[in-house]
């Protein structure tokens, strides 16, 4: 199965994690903090932005997009609880 590495960057701390794990589920594990409502995509709450990697990144929902446009996001945020991470390396700041 595919991996990903996952850096938190105001944590200094990178995890591996099997593609297609959410970084919210990353965040809870390792105590990085990202801050969180719904889990449903619809508060945006947990908005955090990819530093690097966001070809590594699952495309955004339909409702993602919306909440983020709604909430004025550039093309580098993502909400924590929807993006999955899909392999290689990614930087994230949240």
């Amino acid at each position: 199965m595919p991996k990903a590495n996952v850096t938190f960057e105001k944590l200094g701390l990178t995890v591996t994690v099997p593609a297609g794990t959410r970084l919210i589920e990353i965040s809870e594990k390792i105590g990085a903090g990202i801050t969180y409502g719904c889990r449903e995509g619809e508060c945006g709450t947990c908005m955090v932005r990819i530093v690097s990697g966001m070809e590594h990144m699952s495309e955004r929902s339909v409702l993602e997009d919306k909440v983020l446009q709604e909430n004025m996001a550039g093309r580098d945020h993502r909400l924590a609880c929807q993006a999955q991470v899909l392999g290689g390396d990614i930087v994230v700041r949240g």
